[in-house]
């Protein structure tokens, strides 16, 4: 499962975290989010060509997000009672491949939708399958540089997406349809490396108990650690939200094609903070209490609400803004793997971070609409104090998780 190399001296070996485990479940997730971020940034548009509403691609979006979220949580549970979980990895990866390449044989929204569920329901079994295969393939001391490098490595396909969208949109004279069908080459090789490059040992399968029993047994810590959880995700918003923030705010001074373009240039700029940070998130976590880590991110997630509420808005600011989303993100999707990993034993993996997963699904699904529905009636400033306060509230509660 792992590489080791002998020390001077006689010693333990040294583990080399790098392994080829690591390296292509950290490919697969590079892959994977090329393909379907490619066919995400076009979709709105092909939407529109078919004469569909925009309440449609809400309800895609929604419906989509809810079968995944319940199929993390089930993938989890019912994974750890195998012998092996690369199987269900791969078969993961496939099926979203196959469902986001689809798009292009759609003549209707509801086609679309039920594409999109095909493939989110095959995103939802992998996730948690996923970060059990990568928590097994090294040490409990190397957890957080494994994590934070499959984080970078999944945020540049998220860079990687939007700028092979447009140029396949160049090269083929705008056919959303052979862009979708594009996406099938970066899928394909996600499910290739998990299955030819990804190594698993037998384990033991965990004895038959409920689902509610299993939830019941699981430490103390773990679950102060969800609710801490739960409440910073209740207020972390879709980053569309920003993007929509940036554009409405530089619109009257700059115009608004000048700034849609700011407004996209700094989404890339929190992507490319979110993929060099990760790594140096997840080095901090295998070298400080964890706990500790994750409660800075938070921290620097409530700092860019305030900025929001009380700087003026303006392209530096603006510019920060996004830069502190980047960073607080790399650190919060790094450590929350991370953490999760050291709080629970090997073989109930697959249940804790499928339950972690849906946590952190039902908030984005809940945060999103709670800051759109107060921005909406009652402007930026409540909007985002409340994203403020749930922050502080999970960094206050994220301090009291210690490893048992």
């Amino acid at each position: 499962m792992a590489d080791s190399t002998p020390s001077p001296g006689g010693s333990q070996p040294k583990f080399r975290w790098l392994n080829r485990t690591v390296l292509g479940i950290a490919l697969a997730s590079l892959f994977s989010d090329w393909a379907h971020e490619t066919a995400t940034t076009v979709l709105p548009a092909f939407l529109a060509s078919l004469g569909a509403a925009a309440a449609w691609l809400g309800l895609i979006e929604g419906i989509s997000d809810g079968l995944s979220s319940l199929a993390k949580l089930g993938s989890g549970y019912y994974t750890d009672k195998f012998k092996y979980r690369k199987p269900i990895a791969v078969t993961g990866y496939l099926v979203t491949a196959l469902g986001t390449a689809s798009f292009a044989f759609a003549t209707t929204a509801w086609q679309i939708l039920l594409s999109r569920s095909f493939a989110w329901l095959g995103r939802g079994i992998r996730t948690p399958v996923r970060k059990a295969l990568l928590a097994a393939a090294v040490t409990k001391e190397t957890y957080g540089r494994a994590f934070g490098f499959e984080r970078m490595m999944d945020t540049i396909g998220a860079i990687a997406g939007p700028a092979t969208a447009l140029l396949l949109l160049s090269l083929f004279a705008h056919d959303y349809r052979r862009v979708f069908l594009a996406t099938l080459i970066p899928g394909l090789f996600a499910a290739g490396v998990i299955a030819f490059l990804v190594k698993e040992k037998e384990r033991k399968r965990v004895s038959h108990i409920s689902f509610q029993d299993q939830l019941r047994a699981l430490p103390a810590p773990y679950r102060r650690f969800l609710a801490a959880v739960a409440l910073f995700g209740a207020g972390d918003f879709a980053p569309t939200l920003l993007i929509l923030l940036a554009t409405q705010k530089l619109t009257p001074a700059l115009g608004a094609a000048p700034a849609a373009s700011f407004a996209v240039g700094f989404y890339l700029l929190r992507n490319t903070f979110n993929a060099a940070l990760a790594p140096v998130a997840g080095w901090l976590a295998d070298h400080f209490p964890k706990y500790l880590v994750l409660a800075v991110g938070y921290a620097l997630a409530a700092a860019m609400a305030l900025l929001v509420m009380f700087a003026p808005l303006n392209v530096w600011t603006l510019g920060g803004v996004f830069a502190l989303a980047g960073i607080f993100v790399a650190i919060t999707e790094t450590l929350e793997d991370t953490l999760c990993a050291e709080l629970i034993s090997e073989e109930h993996h697959g249940t804790a971070f499928g339950v972690l997963a849906t946590i952190n699904g039902l908030g984005d699904f809940l945060s999103s609409i709670m800051v759109g529905a107060l921005w909406t009636a009652f402007g930026t400033t409540v909007a985002f104090a409340y994203s403020a306060t749930l922050f502080i509230l999970g960094m206050l509660l994220v301090l009291r998780v210690r490893p048992g």
